[in-house]
């Protein structure tokens, strides 16, 4: 079966954004080509990616790609206008869009489902994490190393953006054993693991694409963790009757402003809810909303531009 690449050029500031359109209108897969990693500093991580090219990426502005295939999208064109609409109303609802350009092209799968693996290494995150794709090797470097396997697939990265990233480092340093948590927008499942590998049971993963939900119970079981982390569709926390100490959400502000509402609700007291996938723009705007919900803003950390938000209700 044959593929077909949406690709569209657009702002690092709009990434998160195009690619849930993208995914939204149907992608089955999304990738994103951002030149910053090219002169990223790795420090002392085991590298994501090698060998990389400034020729595959755009010398401005990010490339997010997305994947359908032949037979389920016959007409590409007619793909290519909606998404040209919606990239027109993020652009009047205020987001700097970039070129907004889009083109396609059909991609064989064969050549195309394996060929990335080979750029994907592991890369420990914290002192204490370490994601790893599932084909890779890793040795721990202690005992209490704590080891994600991942296999992102076609829909979904390999857990280490900046805002993955973020939201780790806040679980690692607020989430207890034992605690229960809710992972909101849990796409691969990423979030939801690495709660469990530090020990929380059980854990309630969501997302209201079945595809991120098939991957995350694929990512969860790889890492052995069935008993305790279960994933679901989900939209947002609707219906959600479970409580938890922590509720975890690595997605946009825009959407993190349309549930805080429910968090007061889901919360017990005491407990902690981590917000990261959000600009530094938005910060006030979602430190704000969780304010008005009666939770006390206790952190804010940062990396490349985005932020991560800890807030605990009294």
């Amino acid at each position: 079966m044959n593929w077909i690449e949406i690709c569209v050029h657009t702002s690092q500031e709009a990434t998160e954004a195009v690619s849930y359109i993208l995914q939204d209108l149907g992608g089955d897969g999304v990738s994103i080509e951002d030149p910053e990693v090219l002169h990223r500093e790795w420090d002392n991580w085991y590298g994501e990616i090698i060998e990389l090219s400034p020729d595959d990426y755009p010398q401005e502005g990010v490339r997010v790609k997305a994947y359908l295939s032949s037979l389920a999208c016959p007409d590409a064109d007619a793909f290519v206008a909606q998404v040209k609409q919606r990239l027109e109303d993020l652009r009047s609802a205020g987001f700097d869009v970039g070129p907004a350009s889009v083109t396609t092209q059909e991609v064989n799968e064969s050549a195309w489902a394996d060929e990335w693996k080979k750029y994907y290494k592991p890369i420990r995150v914290t002192d204490r994490i370490v994601i790893k794709p599932h084909w890779e090797t890793h040795e721990p470097a202690s005992a209490d190393e704590r080891v994600i396997e991942l296999d992102p697939g076609m829909a979904f990265g390999t857990g280490t953006h900046p805002t993955t990233v973020l939201s780790i480092r806040l679980l690692e340093k607020y989430l207890q054993p034992q605690q229960r948590v809710i992972d909101v927008g849990c796409g691969s499942g990423v979030l939801s693991i690495v709660a469990g590998k530090l020990g929380a049971e059980p854990v309630l993963a969501l997302d209201l694409d079945p595809v991120a939900v098939e991957k995350a119970q694929e990512n969860i079981a790889i890492n052995g963790l069935s008993a305790q982390v279960t994933a679901k569709e989900g939209d947002l926390l609707k219906g959600v009757a479970d409580t938890a100490e922590v509720v975890v959400a690595n997605i946009l502000a825009e959407i993190i402003l349309k549930f805080v509402h429910d968090l007061p609700r889901v919360l017990v007291p005491g407990g902690v809810f981590i917000a990261s996938g959000i600009i530094e723009e938005k910060r006030e705007l979602v430190e704000e909303a969780l304010t008005m919900m009666g939770l006390e803003v206790m952190e804010t950390i940062h990396q490349d531009g985005w932020v991560a938000i800890a807030a605990k209700k009294w």
